[in-house]
């Protein structure tokens, strides 16, 4: 009886003692704009690595690759939702990783998350497993820091110290960080969202009247193994960010409709992503840049990153809920920071810990999630279909790990060996 008490209480909805009056109310969201915040957070800075892509391996087979990728996660993604509907006490990752794999895979799963978010961009931090808290807007740390500094960069003709420029994008990121529900950010994915889209085909449009003279766009290229996958982690990692489901699912009114916010991101995403990709790839050619607003004359370039700017920024009702709230934003925003701008290695970095944790986040794990309740329901067997895209669904997610962590180790040692590291704190 004790361990069915237990049970029980484990599949409890996160917020379900949340009542109308309640100093701060979580679920509040409807699936619409859960498809704003899953566009604003995830379609960011992203897409302006994917046309090097194409310039790596070819327009064709980056395409298919880019489409591919829509799809494979719009499949994972329905397995997070259907796994967080099966248990509506999961909150974050490393909720989940409890629920298949006890105390340790959760405390993995969280580590992971943290680590993540404060490398990588439009990922959410999950602190709940350590302090019963959860900062769902600290979605772009680190990696972030990194594009608002060359945005400021490219805005102010490289007018200020880089570490100064990352300084000021931080102290920004921090102050969009205080919000403290998905609710109080819905308006602002709606202005994020129409911010990306309108720099995207700004960008666009600034390619297009300044084709670069001689370009060379080329259908497909040989390329080794190492510069291949180097090109293939831009689309990977694009669609990263499927943990944040989680959090957002347990913000929603209507939890069942989530996967209507899921079709709208994938479809989207992989749209806007293919067509960005190719446009800036056939006017610019294999010399294209990355970020690809780089390659852009100087006036559409400034253009282009000013309108992504404000893209990339965005317990109790006490003193004390407050205080720890505030002290985790400050605390996430200046260890991304202080890693960005004195590891003259970030960049390197940021490629291991989207190798190690993105492709089990948003591939990887979704397999053992599938697993783990097809076991349960006593049809693993019943259902071969399933059981071959959970089991390809997790060698994918181990494949990407691997190889990604490879080819990130390689860069590190080949740009020691050929002198391009700088060092920490200098402009």
């Amino acid at each position: 009886m004790a361990e069915q008490r237990e049970k029980q209480s484990w599949e409890q909805d996160v917020f379900n003692e949340e009542t109308p009056d309640s100093d701060i109310r979580y679920k509040t969201l409807s699936w619409q704009f859960v498809a704003l915040l899953m566009i604003s957070e995830i379609v960011s800075n992203g897409m302006l690595s994917l046309p090097s892509a194409l310039a790596v391996i070819g327009i064709v087979p980056a395409v298919i690759i880019i489409v591919f990728l829509g799809i494979f996660a719009l499949f994972t993604a329905k397995v997070l939702i259907d796994f967080k509907l099966n248990h509506p006490s999961v909150h974050s990752m490393g909720d989940a990783g409890y629920i298949i794999g006890g105390p340790v895979v959760r405390e993995i799963l969280s580590l992971g998350t943290v680590i993540f978010a404060i490398f990588a961009t439009v990922i959410v931090v999950a602190f709940q497993s350590y302090v019963h808290l959860i900062d769902p807007s600290l979605w772009q740390q680190g990696g972030q820091l990194i594009t608002g500094q060359q945005a400021l960069a490219t805005l102010s003709n490289n007018g200020l110290c880089n570490v100064i420029l990352v300084l000021i994008f931080a102290v920004a990121t921090f102050l969009s960080s205080l919000p403290r529900t998905l609710g109080n950010l819905s308006w602002l994915g709606l202005f994020s969202t129409s911010l990306i889209v309108l720099a995207g085909i700004v960008g666009m449009a600034g390619a297009g009247s300044s084709p670069v003279e001689g370009r060379v766009v080329s259908v497909t290229i040989n390329s080794s193994f190492f510069d291949a996958f180097l090109a293939v982690t831009n689309p990977v990692f694009s669609y990263a960010g499927h943990f944040m489901f989680f959090i957002l699912i347990s913000e929603m009114r209507h939890p069942q409709d989530a996967m209507k916010a899921a079709w709208w991101l994938q479809g989207f995403s992989t749209v806007f992503y293919t067509i960005f990709a190719v446009v800036m790839y056939i006017y610019i050619g294999n010399s294209v840049a990355s970020p690809a607003f780089l390659s852009l004359p100087p006036r559409w370039a400034k253009a282009a990153f000013a309108i992504a700017l404000g893209n990339f920024l965005i317990a109790t009702h006490t003193l004390l809920g407050w205080s720890i709230w505030i002290f985790l934003c400050l605390a996430g925003t200046a260890i991304a920071f202080v890693l960005a701008v004195a590891l003259p290695i970030f960049s390197y970095l940021v490629g291991i810990t989207a190798s190690l944790f993105a492709s089990w986040y948003t591939y990887g794990l979704a397999g053992f999630f599938w697993i783990h309740d097809t076991r349960h329901q006593k049809a693993l067997f019943k259902r071969p279909i399933g059981l071959t895209l959970a089991v390809f669904t997790i060698l994918a997610g181990a494949f990407i790990c691997v190889a990604g962590t490879y080819v990130s180790i390689q860069l590190i040692i080949d740009a020691y060996e050929e002198g391009i590291v700088g060092s920490p704190f200098t402009c």
